[in-house]
């Protein structure tokens, strides 16, 4: 059934319902006798303005949509009818002569328009997706320019806003004549005399590539979630701040390094090696208040959020009192709440983390949320002790931690190399991970985070322009680059002795390792990194000076020198702890495979499990192969729960489980250049060089994309200081970083888009 049709069965079946005045003809009808057609149009419809719409065979099949195919023109006068039918019909293509054209009177005084979906074509899931757009143009939300989508869960009791009333209720009519069969329809509000109508405009089944889930499981899940975030949105008597946030991009960051909905093994893993426990052990040492007991990363139906209640207090100099600190974490979670963009840029924009250059200036902004000039004072001097402590040339917490690397090294080629079964190297492997790799990994990451700051604060304050910020992260030298120059230089048998662990997914057993790919990976003539030629950085005398004296003047204990020094290294031993840490993990990764092909067990079988649950068969024994097959078959039941659940990227009330709004995100823009140029996934491996790349998040094991000469970076997940982030300032690379996931999905279906990451904009050429 056409279009036309299809309209035209759902007026005779809904009559309360709201379509604009129509008709439709065929391409016969308009090539034998365009007149008689034209004739109709003026009999049968109202005098006015028309919108002419495709309505071609097999445009709206259960088979496929091919929506936005073909072209609709807007607010066609009398006049213009016949060219805008002709230009609509040449949009067909090879266009049939059972084909059709439907022409509907154009609506007017519209205050919005939009789409709404039965099913959530992501998760398919009976969520109501409805994206609306203000304003006239009844097409911004089909050609993507524009608008709010909001997610509601079916029969959900929380109050729905008055205006998604009218497009919900008019979905619900529709899908009374459908059926089972799920929808996609669009609609617009009119507003005269203070009435307000919502207006049908089309209907068509919505494609899913699966089998939809019915609407008693996703309720019953979801209020399992609701009940679970109402349990969680209450003070605690060892946490400063009387509720939390969950965020997805928050402090570690899991959706930018196990993605939204990762498998069980993978977010297990970094449970273990990062977030129950190594993150605040090692942020204590640091100078920061205790938080020893607290995981950081909550599960909700399987998908990974940051407690950012926790994530906070964890931020809060250990020397705090109590009182400033909650009244800190309460300002620090409603500032979030308020400006939810900042979810990936918190420590930048909403924690005070250390003491930097402009702080001063920056803790204005509390004198007006009510804190006094002693607290003020209070925090500047908590802030700049542990800064000092971190900073200061004779301090040996970086050094410290980088000493525990070489340990790492040194064990696992022991580990390795023993003769004990691979559980146990896996056992070990990762208990080593941690107290020599993601420990001192934890520890060097906050001091890069601190010379990140204490270096965009030198740009904030005049003593960097930002090409002096630019060439300076330009002049930092790392193990990426490393990698880069060797597979130039280096036999691959050799490049892949020091680089072959990295895998794209860092913590994902699917995603294959260097080794295990490497033509996947590397083109078999290397056509160069988009770099220009190392950057010697020097300040002027001038600089040295002014640097100097505001070091002194703020009480920091170190040097100019000293202190670019410090930023370096901080920068450089982050990255080198990450890539070596990272090494235990992929060889674990590795050792579970066999053990799983030992019990004829896949690898996509295994991701199902819990690392716990391999620990345990080492600690307490037991039989390992139905241990493993109950913990794949557990881990089953969690993924398919989160593949079926869709959540906002922040949550701060347990009715957003029920009902919320797609954030709108604020990407990050990397260096001061531009490019335009074609874009590639990063799985056209053929096809990277002189593109504009895109790929999921900012994990480093998609360092081996730099080897191919790419113009461009765009990641969906990533924050400003994320490793993606920093590979671009290195190279300078025009990249968007976290361009999150609306963005993303629009800029990944052109052809070709210009990054200005000076003026900070995204245009889609072609």
């Amino acid at each position: 059934m056409t279009k036309a049709r299809s309209l035209a069965a759902l007026k005779a079946s809904l009559p309360h319902v709201s379509i604009p005045s129509f008709l439709f003809f065929t391409l016969a009808e308009w090539r034998s006798n365009p007149a008689l057609v034209l004739d109709r149009i003026a009999n049968d419809l109202p005098r006015g303005l028309y919108i002419v719409r495709s309505s071609k065979c097999g445009e709206d099949s259960g088979h496929s949509s091919m929506a936005g195919a073909y072209l609709s023109v807007q607010s066609v006068s009398e006049d213009d009818l016949p060219s805008a039918i002709n230009a609509v019909i040449e949009s067909y293509g090879n266009a049939e002569n059972d084909d059709e054209v439907l022409i509907q009177t154009y609506l007017r005084n519209v205050i919005y328009s939009g789409v709404a979906f039965s099913h959530d074509p992501s998760t398919l899931s009976p969520y109501r997706v409805v994206s609306i757009a203000e304003g006239s143009d009844t097409a911004q939300v089909t050609a993507g320019n524009g608008g709010n989508t909001w997610y509601v869960v079916p029969g959900c009791t929380v109050l729905v806003p008055e205006f998604l009333r009218g497009p919900l209720d008019l979905l619900e009519s529709c899908m009374a004549v459908y059926g089972e069969t799920p929808i996609d329809i669009e609609f617009a509000a009119t507003e005269i005399d203070d009435q307000s109508v919502t207006w049908l405009l089309q209907a068509r089944p919505l494609i899913l590539r699966g089998s939809p889930e019915s609407e008693s499981k996703l309720r019953s899940r979801v209020q399992r979630v609701n009940a679970q975030l109402q349990n969680s949105f209450t003070p605690h008597p060892f946490l400063r701040g009387k509720s939390t946030v969950f965020g997805v991009m928050p402090d570690w960051n899991p959706a930018e390094i196990i993605g939204q909905r990762p498998r069980p093994l993978a977010l297990s893993l970094y449970r273990e090696l990062i977030t129950d426990s190594i993150w605040a052990y090692q942020r204590h040492n640091y100078g920061y208040r205790n938080l020893r007991s607290f995981p950081l990363m909550r599960t909700f139906a399987g998908l990974p959020y940051v407690d950012v209640r926790v994530s906070f207090n964890s931020f809060i100099p250990a020397a705090l009192e109590d009182h400033l600190a909650e009244k800190l974490v309460d300002y620090y979670l409603d500032t979030l709440i308020k400006q939810p963009t900042l979810h990936d840029k918190v420590e930048f924009d909403i924690v005070y983390s250390c003491y930097t250059l402009d702080l001063v200036k920056r803790t204005e902004t509390l004198r007006s949320e009510g804190f006094s000039n002693h607290e003020i004072d209070a925090l500047l001097d908590s802030l700049r002790g542990l800064t000092n402590e971190v900073i200061r040339p004779d301090s040996e917490l970086l050094s410290r931690d980088a000493k525990r690397l070489n340990r790492l090294d040194q064990r696992r080629e022991v580990i390795l190399g023993s003769v004990v079964d691979p559980l146990e190297k896996v056992y070990w492997l990762l208990e080593d991970g941690k107290r020599y790799g993601s420990l001192p990994f934890a520890g060097l990451a906050r001091a890069a985070f601190m010379a990140v700051q204490l270096l965009r604060s030198l740009t904030a304050i005049g003593v960097f322009s930002d090409q002096d910020y630019d060439s300076f992260v330009r002049s930092v030298t790392t193990v990426n680059q490393r990698l880069a120059a060797d597979l130039q230089a280096s036999e691959m048998s050799e490049f892949l002795k020091r680089y072959g662990h990295l895998r794209p997914g860092t913590y994902e057993i699917l995603s294959p390792r260097y080794d295990e790919a490497p033509d996947a990976y590397f083109a078999k003539q290397p056509s160069g990194i988009a770099e220009s030629s190392k950057e010697v950085f020097r300040l002027s005398l001038d600089q040295l000076d002014e640097l100097g004296s505001l070091l002194r003047n703020h009480g920091i204990q170190t040097d100019p020198v000293s202190l670019l020094n410090f930023i370096r290294s901080a920068i450089e031993l982050r990255e080198e702890a990450k890539f070596r840490f990272t090494r235990n993990l992929s060889e674990a990764l590795s050792l579970l495979t066999q053990v799983g092909e030992s019990y004829d067990i896949s690898p996509e079988e295994m991701s199902f499990t819990n690392i716990k649950a391999l620990q345990e068969t080492y600690i307490s024994g037991g039989d390992v192969e139905a241990i493993l097959r109950g913990s794949i078959e557990r881990g089953r039941e969690q993924f398919d729960d989160a593949l079926h659940t869709h959540l906002p990227s922040l949550v701060w009330n347990a009715d957003q489980s029920f009902l919320f709004r797609a954030m709108q995100e604020e990407p990050n823009f990397i260096t001061q250049r531009s490019v335009t140029a074609p874009i590639a996934f990063v799985t056209d491996t053929e096809r990277l060089a002189g593109r504009i790349v895109f790929i999921p998040s900012a994990d480093p094991g998609y360092d081996w994309i730099f080897t191919h000469g790419i113009a461009g970076l765009v990641t969906e997940w990533g924050g400003p200081n994320s490793h993606m982030a920093i590979r671009a300032g290195e190279l300078g690379l025009p990249a968007v970083i976290g361009a999150g996931s609306r963005n993303f999905a629009s800029w990944s279906q052109a052809g070709m888009i210009e990054l200005d990451c000076e003026v900070r904009k995204v245009t889609v050429i072609a």
